[in-house]
């Protein structure tokens, strides 16, 4: 593949390394970091839901087993952060695939596997409410332990540097996967499951994959989450805020795009802060303010934010077009 393909994403990814040199706020920094978190496990979401057409509801499972897993691997068992990050990464990746394997088996799709995802994430939830070992209602909080190999950083900027890495991985794999043969085999599932089974694809496989990439792309979020903030609980982990923001940023942004996720979660963080600002901390804002969203996305944005945009230009170049001539 052409290097060239890559060039939007080092211009992109350049643009928020420099970030910290043109604003060095921690109000600003902190907003990004948390931001870009989120556009990591969207990247996800995006890979399952966008690519391949499997609406899931539930992605709060994968990216609480990942922050529960770093955390676990700390504490309990004394180990370092970055193999807990791997391993957290790991653990999504396989709970991705068991919530995969036991959908996808059962022939379950469409709204049935979204709420299927969702009640995995309940479920998740409950036990570690109600599990000493997790920490039960408290959650689990980490001890500040400043320095590279505990992934704890004394200045935000380099955190944020470090998600910025790790967004930068997840872009490249997306790009990656919608130039090769399972993106190809991704959207002809998510076109018509009955057709590319007559083309001979394997849809379980290609599904389980891409549940499985989901899943690690998720934790790998959540592991990420609880080295900035070092506290964890059922309600953040597993609750439905974590869920309903990686799927409103996907639709927002562009389905099955590379950079849709990141415009989406940037478009919505900015609005929930701009909202917030005229409000104040009104409990529930923000999630009333993405339902809002969600409504004017599908009745009006079925392509997203970039999918306007793609519209917009097509529309500009066709109107100097016909003034040329």
């Amino acid at each position: 593949m052409k290097l060239s393909a890559y060039s939007s994403i080092a211009a992109v990814i350049v643009l928020l390394i420099a970030l910290p040199w043109f604003s060095s706020s921690n109000v600003v920094i902190s907003f990004m970091i948390y931001t870009l978190i989120i556009a990591i496990a969207a990247q996800g979401w995006n890979v399952l839901g966008g690519m391949a057409g499997q609406i899931s509801f539930g992605h709060a499972a994968f990216f609480g087993t990942g922050a529960y897993v770093i955390s676990l691997w700390q504490l309990n068992l004394g180990l370092g952060a970055w193999s807990g990050l791997l391993v957290g990464i790991a653990a999504g990746a396989l709970v991705g695939w068991l919530v995969g394997f036991l959908s996808f088996r059962a022939g379950l799709r469409g709204s049935y596997f979204a709420l299927v995802t969702l009640a995995f994430a309940e479920v998740f939830r409950v036990l570690t409410n109600a599990s000493p070992l997790m920490g039960g209602a408290s959650g689990l909080l980490l001890p500040i332990n400043y320095g590279f190999e505990h992934l704890q950083f004394s200045k935000r900027t380099y955190f944020y540097w470090l998600t910025v890495a790790v967004l930068s991985v997840g872009l490249i794999v997306v790009r990656k996967i919608s130039f090769s043969r399972f993106g190809a085999q991704l959207a002809a599932v998510r076109e018509n499951e009955d057709a590319a089974k007559a083309l001979g694809i394997n849809v379980l496989k290609v599904k389980l994959k891409a549940i499985t990439l989901s899943g690690g792309l998720a934790a790998a979020a959540g592991c990420l989450y609880v080295q900035y903030f070092l506290y964890i609980d059922a309600s953040l982990a597993f609750g439905p805020k974590v869920s309903v923001e990686v799927l409103l940023a996907s639709m927002v942004g562009g389905l099955g795009t590379v950079f849709g996720p990141l415009v989406g979660v940037l478009g919505l963080h900015l609005l929930g802060e701009a909202v917030k600002s005229f409000t104040g901390e009104i409990p529930g804002v923000d999630m009333a303010i993405y339902g809002g969203v969600l409504i004017v996305a599908v009745c009006f944005l079925p392509q997203g934010l970039l999918g306007l945009g793609r519209k917009w230009r097509i529309r500009s170049a066709k109107t100097e077009q016909e003034q040329r001539t």
